[in-house]
């Protein structure tokens, strides 16, 4: 078994960091975040890289290649803290548009950016309910629902859950914007009132994707996580090395050294982890649910204590608007809440161990 990265994994790797630090440093990120918001436009030019179709089949206009490499994108989007709707595009709306091949090369393609309503929901518990080919309810915490102009919803019913396409604009839909931690990611309210909608699965199948949906975006927002904490871990690196206190940088003093090193420990273990769930989930392995599921805790507790070890160790300028470490620090939280807590996902492991 092959642990490492091979040479077209370092290379899309590779690729990826050097478009977003040239395309999207950390200004245009907070540029972006406070002030002029994500141009549409910019996403066909992302989509032109190929990123949007890494594990898409090349018959969908896709590259071919498979879930791992789409976790090295995920890692690469997080040390960036990119702010376009990749997340919700890629990761949730995607697989749950295997059934309309139109709707999904047009994501791939660029043509629309997608996300989905109802992602952190129990398919038991769903707020939007269908009424034959029309939807009613709400449903909060919509990732990106204001960059997306497609909204794929899951619905309850008689018959079980299903997935459903929307217009964002179309008929019988309203939305709004929510407070949110992390402005690089924001979220919405979508409200349904007899809103005419396409169906894309039912019953069973909708509940397999939605399952499947689940480990995927917990596995890619792991190795998101990791990225964010390796991002914040290598500016307090940087730092500690230039930064001098009585004539020595502060990086000899073991009140920061070691808190790096134990931050280098957590953010290597989470890595390992995130990627286990990514072999997993790509694989179809039986223990796909449980491996995203311990990932996602444990890499989005590295990414906060490393953001917080980060602020720390940068004194009284970590602390300020300016400086960019809270851009890491909020989406290491927002990452955190989304879809279920560290503890939400220490409970699903532990009843699957102990089963």
């Amino acid at each position: 078994m092959e642990f490492a990265l091979g040479d077209d994994q370092l290379a899309l790797q590779g690729s990826i960091r050097e478009f977003l630090a040239d395309r999207y440093p950390v200004e245009r990120v907070a540029e972006i975040a406070d002030r002029a918001g994500w141009d549409p436009a910019s996403w066909r030019e992302v989509a032109e890289l190929g990123w949007t179709g890494i594990s898409a089949p090349e018959a969908d206009g896709g590259l071919g290649m498979g879930f791992l490499e789409e976790m090295i994108a995920f890692e690469q989007l997080g040390r960036a803290v990119f702010p376009g709707p990749f997340f919700s595009s890629v990761a949730l709306a995607l697989p749950a548009l295997a059934g309309a091949p139109d709707l999904r090369k047009a994501v791939i393609g660029g043509d629309r950016a997608a996300t989905l309503a109802g992602a952190g929901e129990d398919p038991r518990d769903l707020t939007v309910r269908a009424e034959g080919e029309r939807l009613r309810g709400a449903s909060m915490f919509v990732p990106d629902l204001g960059s997306c102009d497609l909204v794929v919803v899951a619905a309850s019913g008689d018959d079980g859950p299903s997935l459903w396409s929307v217009d964002r604009d179309g008929e019988g839909v309203s939305w709004e914007g929510l407070p949110t931690v992390d402005t690089t990611r924001r979220l919405g309210r979508i409200e349904l009132e007899a809103a005419p909608a396409r169906l894309l699965a039912a019953g069973e199948e909708a509940a397999g994707l939605l399952d499947g949906i689940r480990d995927r975006a917990l596995a890619s927002l792991a190795a998101e996580a990791v990225g964010v904490a390796s991002a914040a871990l290598d500016r307090s690196v940087q730092y500690a090395g230039s930064r001098e206190q009585f004539g020595r940088p502060i990086g000899v003093y073991q009140a920061v050294s070691h808190g790096l090193a134990d931050a280098y420990v957590e953010v290597e273990s989470a890595r390992s982890l995130a990627y286990w769930a990514g072999w997993a989930v790509a694989g179809g392995a039986d223990e796909a649910s449980t491996a995203a599921a311990a990932a996602k805790a444990h890499a989005s507790e590295a990414a906060v204590d490393a953001c917080e070890r980060a602020i720390q160790v940068h004194g009284g300028i970590g602390f300020t608007w300016e400086h960019p470490l809270h851009r890491y620090y909020r989406r290491a939280l927002w990452i955190a809440a989304f879809m279920g807590g560290p503890a939400h996902h220490r409970e699903r492991v532990a009843a699957a161990v102990l089963d």
